[in-house]
C-alpha cells in the first residue's frame, strides 16, 4: 500500500501563499500584459480542428455537466456495493468545499474573461463586468477538476478494491493539466486565472485527501450503513 494522504502542511501553506501573492500581483496591475499577450496569441493560433479538439477536451473540467454526474454514479455504485453511506459524505464534502470557496472568490474578484468587450477587461474588481461577465478569477474549471478527479480516484479505488499508484496519479494529474491548457487556449480564462485555479484547487484537493473517510464518527444508522467503505487514502 502506498499512502497518498498528505503528511505535511507546508505545501498547503506554500500553495495558499502563492495564490495570495498571485492575486495581489494581478490586483495591483502586474501580469496583465502577459494575460493579454497569451490570450491574443491563442486567438490568432486557433484553427478549427484544434479548436474543436480543445473544446471537447475542455469538458473534462465541466463540474455540473460531467464531473458531478460521474461522481454521483460512482457514489451510487460504491454505496450499494459496500452497503455504506460514507461515499455520500465524500460527495457532499467536495460539493461544499468547492461551493463555499471558488464561487464566492469569483464574485468578489469580479474579473472579466478574455472575450469581454468592455473597458479594463484584464483587471480585477472591474465594475464594468457585471454578473456572469465578471466571474473569471480564479478558474473554476481548473480548481474543480483537481477536487473532483481526486474524489473520482477515491471512489474508483473503493469500487475496484484499490487503484495502482500510476492510475491514481493519472486520474489526479492528467485531466487537470488538460483542462488548464484548453481553458487558457480557448480564451475562456486568462492564464493567471488558470494558475490561480491550479493553486486553489491543489489546496482544496489536499484538504479532501487528509480526511479519514472510513473512520469519521457518524450517528448510528439502521443495518450498519455507517460501516467503512474502503475509502482509504491509499493505493495498492
Amino acid at each position: 500500500m502506498i499512502p497518498v494522504r498528505p503528511r505535511s502542511w507546508w505545501p498547503d501553506l506554500g500553495l495558499l501563499a502563492g495564490f495570495v501573492v498571485l492575486t495581489v500581483t494581478v490586483a495591483t496591475g502586474h501580469l496583465l500584459t502577459l494575460d493579454a499577450a497569451v490570450a491574443d496569441w491563442a486567438d490568432a493560433h486557433r484553427p478549427a480542428p484544434l479548436y474543436w479538439i480543445a473544446r471537447v477536451l475542455n469538458y473534462l473540467g465541466q463540474g455540473g455537466q460531467v464531473l458531478m454526474p460521474l461522481a454521483l454514479v460512482l457514489v451510487g455504485l460504491v454505496t450499494w456495493r459496500r452497503r455504506s453511506i460514507r461515499p455520500l459524505i465524500v460527495f457532499a464534502a467536495a460539493f461544499v468545499i468547492t461551493y463555499v470557496t471558488i464561487g464566492p472568490l469569483k464574485i468578489w474578484f469580479q474579473r472579466a474573461a478574455p472575450h469581454f468587450t468592455g473597458p479594463d477587461r484584464t483587471v480585477l474588481f472591474n465594475d464594468a463586468a457585471l454578473g456572469n461577465e465578471g466571474v473569471s478569477y480564479p478558474s473554476g474549471h481548473v480548481a474543480n477538476a483537481l477536487v473532483w478527479y481526486g474524489v473520482i480516484a477515491l471512489l474508483l479505488g473503493a469500487l475496484t478494491g484499490g487503484l495502482s499508484a500510476t492510475a491514481v496519479a493519472a486520474l489526479r494529474i492528467v485531466p487537470p493539466v488538460v483542462v488548464f491548457c484548453t481553458t487558457t487556449y480557448l480564451s475562456f480564462h486568462w492564464i493567471t486565472d488558470s494558475v490561480a485555479g491550479l493553486l486553489l484547487g491543489l489546496v482544496l484537493t489536499r484538504l479532501m485527501a487528509r480526511v479519514p473517510w472510513d473512520s469519521i464518527r457518524l450517528p448510528p444508522v439502521r443495518d450498519g450503513w455507517t460501516r467503512p467503505a474502503e475509502l482509504s487514502a491509499s493505493s495498492s
